[in-house]
Order: structure tokens, then sequence, then C-alpha cells
């Protein structure tokens, strides 16, 4: 039975919950919209800094380069100063990144700008999922992991969508743009701090506790946690590589460039249905099948994307955006509340997660373009990712056969 005072204090603990949940997607809002903030003003940075579009093209790699070295100590220094703290940092961080970009010179200062970048962003990805293992349980933890990843894409679509035909002329120049977003991750980190006032301290561990150099090295020796990882890596590989490459694909297979850019956003759309409506039901004893479902969607529509024009490429676009909106997230449920990883450890465990699935997605990308040249057509690329989706199958099984137990 319920104790009175239990059910008194549950509803401010809810407001709090759902209230930090609010903050948090508006830094990752923020977290997405500066992260896609180059890609539209591309021609107007290039002739400013005089670069060519292979130095630029190393410039917008250089954040995905250092969050790969960087996502482990996040996690490391998540678990020490607690998601509020940490998340405020990231928020300054990425908006220092804003701030860099507006005032660098050349490719030099251009590159170290966006490569700060890559050492705001794991902060956030790790300290995400660290906060919604605190704040929430069960059914509602799926629900909140699906919220918060939602934050990214629509800051990236917004400012994909609005830079050139509003922030721009508002600005007068890139540079003024570049501010704009600064100012705007700025703004998200103080409404954070607002937002999340009820935490505390929450989450944090001991400052004075030694390092332990060997955590690490215990939660990668443990079987399961490097399946999953695994899967983290094929996961980003997949979606990266549709991420940058799909317009491509769409206009070689026939359509203009404005037809390719609609078409490229349904399975956007998609993915955010679905990352707000699928986690939910991802309790525990349902997660690997759904994983199960999702892999098999991937490998599907890559075949669908392929053979297929009219219709059938509408359902294949629509099944990469179901698995694409919510494989990331239900992957990450898995390894947060698997009972292996002790509840310190979560930040440290969102790390390595994170660190494997960028090396998937620096690969994805460069993969599917260093097939497109070798063999002269998207056939093999997409292919592969139906070679990919499959092999998340086996690991899927693999780790259905270890069992799934966990903390939910």
């Amino acid at each position: 039975m319920t104790h009175p005072n239990q059910t008194q204090d549950a509803a401010p603990a809810a407001r709090t919950g759902w209230l930090a949940l609010a903050g948090l997607w508006l830094v990752y809002a923020g977290f997405g919209a500066v992260a896609a903030s180059i890609a539209p003003l591309l021609p107007e940075i290039r002739q400013d800094l005089g670069v060519s579009s292979t130095t630029m093209g190393a410039i917008m790699g250089a954040w995905p380069l250092v969050y790969i070295f960087a996502a482990i100590p996040a996690g490391l220094v998540l678990d020490r100063i607690g998601p509020r703290s940490g998340l405020f940092v990231a928020a300054l961080v990425i908006a220092s990144s804003g701030l860099m970009r507006a005032m660098a010179e050349g490719p030099v200062t251009m590159l170290l700008a966006v490569a700060l970048f890559g050492l705001g962003g794991p902060l956030v990805s790790t300290g995400a999922p660290k906060l919604i293992a605190l704040l929430f349980q069960g059914p509602r933890r799926g629900t909140a992991m699906g919220i918060y990843i939602t934050g990214p894409a629509i800051g990236s679509i917004l400012s994909l969508s609005l830079t050139q035909s509003w922030l721009l002329p508002l600005a007068g120049h890139w540079r003024g743009v570049m501010l704009i977003y600064a100012g705007a991750a700025l703004a998200t980190g103080l409404i954070w701090l607002l937002a999340s006032r009820g935490l505390g301290h929450a989450g944090a561990g001991n400052a004075a506790a030694p390092f332990d150099p060997g955590a690490m090295a215990r939660l990668a020796g443990q079987r399961a946690i490097l399946l999953v990882l695994a899967m983290a890596i094929g996961i980003f590989y997949i979606n990266h590589a549709l991420n940058n490459w799909l317009p491509a694909v769409l206009r070689a297979a026939g359509m203009e460039a404005a037809e390719a850019g609609r078409w490229a956003t349904v399975p956007m759309l998609v993915g955010l249905l679905a990352s707000l409506s699928l986690p939910r039901f991802a309790t525990p004893a349902r997660r690997l099948p759904m994983l199960a479902g999702l892999f098999c969607c991937s490998l599907v529509a890559s075949l669908l994307i392929l053979l297929t024009s009219g219709t059938g490429l509408l359902i294949g676009l629509a099944l990469q955006g179901l698995a694409r909106g919510t494989m990331n997230t239900i992957a990450m449920l898995v390894l947060v509340e698997r009972p292996e990883i002790p509840p310190d450890r979560i930040g440290l465990a969102g790390g390595l997660f994170f660190s494997a699935a960028e090396i998937g997605g620096m690969l994805g990308p460069f993969g599917f373009g260093l097939l497109r040249d070798t063999t002269g057509s998207f056939d093999a690329p997409l292919l592969t990712l139906s070679v990919v989706s499959g092999a998340l199958l086996a690991l899927c099984w693999a780790l259905h056969r270890l069992g799934s137990p966990s903390r939910a």
C-alpha cells in the first residue's frame, strides 16, 4: 500500500522530472542547430575564408573526430559533477564554438572552432541518458528518451530551413548568423539551469573519490556491453551514411535537386514521429524484439531504396525513418539498464556508447562515398547498408542468448 506522504512527494518529483526534460530538450536542440549551422552557409563561408571544398569537408569533420576521443572522458566528468552542471558546461562549450566560428579568420581558426564543438557535444549525449535514468522509471523512461532525442533533429531542421530564408537576411552576414546561434545555445544553458533547479547535485559522484582507471576496462570487458557497443557502430554507420548521401542517391535515380530534397525529408519526419511514440512501448521485455524489428526495417528499406521507385521508394524511405528514429534510443535503453553497469557509471557507459557509435558515424559517409567512387553507382553502398542491418540482427540475437535482465 502506498503511504500518503509518498503520493504527495511523487507529484513534485514528477514535475521536476518533466521540467528538467524540457530544459534538456532545449540544450539538445541548440546542439543540433549549431551542428547544422555551417551546411546552409557553405558558399558564403568558403568565399569569405578562401577555402576549397576539400578543406571545408575537413573542417566539418573535425567535431566528430574530437567526439570519438572526448566521449569517454565526458562520461567520467558527468559521473563526477552530475547532469545539471555537466549539461550547463556543454551549453557553454557549444555557444563558445558558435562564437569562435563567427570570429574565425581562416581555415585553421575555423577548424579549431568546429573541433571545440566536439568537446561540448559528448557532455550532452552522455548527460542526457544519465539524466533520464535518474529521473524516470518504467515506460516513462522510454517516453522521455523518445522526447529528448527529437531535440537535435528539430534543431537541425530549423537551422537548415531558416538560415538562408530568415537569419541571413536578418543578420546581414554569415558571421552574424553564427553569433545568433551562439546566443541561442547560451540561452538554452541558462534556461536549463532554471528548469533543473530541483535536481540540485543529484547524479553527481563523490568528487573526493579517487579516479578509477579500471572502470572503463571492467565495463568494456563485459560481453553484453561489447555487443551493444558493436550495435552502436552499425546503427550510426547506417544513419550517418544516409543522412549525408540520401539526396545524392535520389538525384542519381533521376530526381531534380528540389524534388530529391523533399523526398529526403520523409525519413526525418517519420523518424520524429517514431521517436515520440515507439520508445514508450520499449519495456525491458520488449526491447530486443523491437530492436530486431527495427533492424529488419532498415534492411528492407535499403533494398527498396535501391530497387524501387514511386510507392515502393516511399515505403522504403518511411521504413528507414522508422528505424533511424528509434534504433539508437532503444539501444541506449538496453545499455543503461544492463545490470553490469553500476548506477554511478551510467555516464561512463554513455561515453563508451557514443565513442563507439561515432566510429560508425565517420565510417558510414566515408565508406558509402568510397564504394560509390569504386563501383560507379550507389548499388554497392546501399547493399552494404543491408549487410550491416543483417549484422545488427545477428548481434541482437547474440545479446538475446546472453539474457537481458535490467534494473527497470
